[in-house]
This record gives C-alpha cells, structure tokens and sequence, in this order.
C-alpha cells in the first residue's frame, strides 16, 4: 500500500477518507496511510433476511456458486446506485474496516461521474453520511482522474483525460483547476464484458458466466489489431444440449465483438474535442490525451486512440489507481484543492 506523510494539524484520530465506489470496483484512501483497500463492489444477500452475508473480494469468490437464497449483486450500475440500502451496508462494512476510530467523524471526498444528476450524487452524499461522514465533499471523477495522473490541471495549457471505468467512460479537458468541457458516457469494462458474452451466444451458441467473459477481455481482447494473435480456450454451457463445451477464441474475433462498444468511447472523446476552444485545441496537439481507469488496460488503447484523434495519447500510470490517487490528494491537501471540490450543503463540520 502507499503511504503519505500525516498533513499537520491532523491527527491519527481524525484521519480523513477518500472514497471511490465504482462500478466494478471500490478504493478507500486513508489520510496518511494512502490506499488501503481496492475490493470488488460486489454483495452476497441473503434474501430471506437481507442480511450482507459477504462483499468485496470475498463476495467476488461466490460468484455463481452461490444457494439460491444468497444472492450476489452490484449495487451500482452505470456509475450510479442502484439499490441504496444495499450500498449503504456495503459501505458501511468497508468504512469500518479501515477506519482507525468511531469517536471521530472524518471528513469524506466521495467521486462521482461527471453527468452524474442531482439526485444520483445526493443518494451517494447521504450514504457517506449514514457511514459516519461528518462533511461530505464531491470530486468529479476526470479531475480527481487529472490530479492523480500528474496532470497541471491549475496550469493555463489544457489538459485531457479519458477514465475508462466499470461503469462510466469520463472525458474531459481542464484548464486554470476548473473543467472546461465534459462528457460522460454511461458505457465501461462492464459493457465490453457483455459484448463478448452476447457475441459468443451469437457465434457459437455457447453460455458463458459474467466471471468468464471478463476472463476472455483480460486474455485476449484488444481494440486494435495486435502484431501477434492471441487465442485462449474458453468452457461454457451448450444451449443446445445443455452441456459443456470447450471453444478457442482469438483476439481478432473478440474484437470485433466488442467494436460497437469502443465505437462509443471514441465518438465521445471526438465529441468533446469537437467542443473545444481553438487555444485550448492547440494545447492538446502538444499536451496530448492521458488515458486512466482500469479499462484503459485493454490492449491498444493508445494506438487507437491516436489514430482516430491525431494527437498524443499516453497510459497514466498505474491508471487504475489515478481516481483514488487524485481524491487522496485532494484528502491530504483540502485547503490547497479546494478549488475542486464541492460540499455536501445538509452537514456542516
């Protein structure tokens, strides 16, 4: 895990939270300690009771295999909560776990996606507050993106990110600590999973489980043709007979399973550049694009990218840390990041 030096006038009671619920996958920064947990945003309920029987990591481990009375379920869909009182308890176990004290209510920098609504970012607020918040403050996930990259996002000279999440795909560019022009789309490494699911259902009339079709993106898919194939043998279920059934899959296949999906991403980022002001267009022929999130992995980002824009494109660092990293900062450093954040305005602290 990272760590960071203690800010002074905090103390190890009162440490403050950064938190990041994604889609797929959720990162809890402590002030001084850095990230320190980066679990999957998954529940097993029982629904008899309602009960959280398991979350995270270990919720991901009973994935399909689950009795039919526990239930394994996303809270969140698109970047946004779906079921709040299941959210809350998953929350509230992961808050608890990494939480030094009950005595103190920390201060919460909680992401949300940039075309998040009013009410979608309220529900988020009011859950971090029920999880023993005492302020709640909101940093749209490209800035918190744009600072955990290293990005001079207080700089004159425009910069660009693309967060490619669970759930959303965030563009924007910013300029002097403020976004100039933003979109997000509610497409992610979730869609791209069930594109290739539906695509091998349509193919070959093979059923595979949502734990498969992700292993199959990780394997071998890629959004641009790749210099040497890639196979991977994939086992699902016959729709035929019922069966199982082994096939082999390459690279090329899957994608062009999942064009349609990337198709989006890329109109998105052409639709923000689109927009852009002439000075700012001209930065970015220097600047370039910054790709973050854990999407961004998938094969041949960049090279795509920089072909259908014709600017520079690079892979942040650790891209699927940037979010997390660019809250914490945020958490470590309030007054100098003030800029960027917004406050929750029920709760004074």
């Amino acid at each position: 895990m990272s760590t960071a030096r203690v800010p002074r006038g905090s103390t190890l009671l009162g440490r403050d939270l950064a938190i990041d619920l994604g889609t797929a996958t959720t990162q809890v920064h402590v002030q001084g300690r850095g990230v320190v947990l980066d679990e999957p945003t998954l529940v097993a309920v029982d629904t008899a009771t309602g009960r959280l029987v398991a979350a995270g990591a270990t919720a991901h481990e009973m994935l399909g295999r689950t009795p039919e009375r526990v239930l394994t379920m996303r809270p969140l869909s698109d970047g946004v909560i779906t079921d709040a009182e299941v959210t809350e308890q998953l929350l509230r176990h992961f808050v608890e776990r990494v939480r030094p004290t009950r005595l103190v209510r920390p201060r919460t920098v909680v992401c949300v996606p940039s075309g998040v609504t009013a009410v979608e970012r309220r529900a988020l607020e009011d859950a971090a507050m029920r999880c023993g918040a005492r302020r709640v403050l909101v940093v749209e996930e490209a800035m918190a993106a744009a600072i955990g990259a290293g990005l001079p996002v207080d700089s004159a000279a425009a910069s660009m990110v693309v967060d490619l999440g669970g759930g959303t795909t965030d563009v924007a560019v910013i300029s002097l600590g403020g976004v100039v022009n933003a979109r997000s789309l509610r497409v992610g490494g979730d869609e791209v999973d069930e594109a290739v699911a539906q695509g091998v259902r349509e193919a070959y009339d093979l059923l595979l489980g949502e734990r498969s079709a992700e292993q199959i993106k990780h394997q071998v898919g890629a959004v641009w043709p790749l210099a040497t194939e890639r196979t991977t043998r994939v086992r699902g279920r016959d729709l035929a007979s019922g069966l199982p059934r082994t096939i082999e899959l390459g690279s090329e296949e899957v994608r062009r399973m999942i064009e349609p999906v990337t198709a989006q991403v890329v109109e998105a980022v052409r639709a923000v550049l689109d927009v852009c002001p002439p000075e700012l267009s001209g930065d970015l022929l220097d600047t370039g694009v910054t790709l973050t999130g854990g999407g961004s992995l998938l094969r041949g980002w960049t090279e795509r990218l920089r072909h259908e824009l014709g600017v520079p494109v690079r892979l942040a660092e650790d891209p699927q840390h940037a979010v997390i990293r660019g809250a914490g900062i945020c958490v470590d450093d309030m007054k100098a990041l003030r800029q960027v954040l917004t406050r929750q305005p029920a709760f004074q602290g």
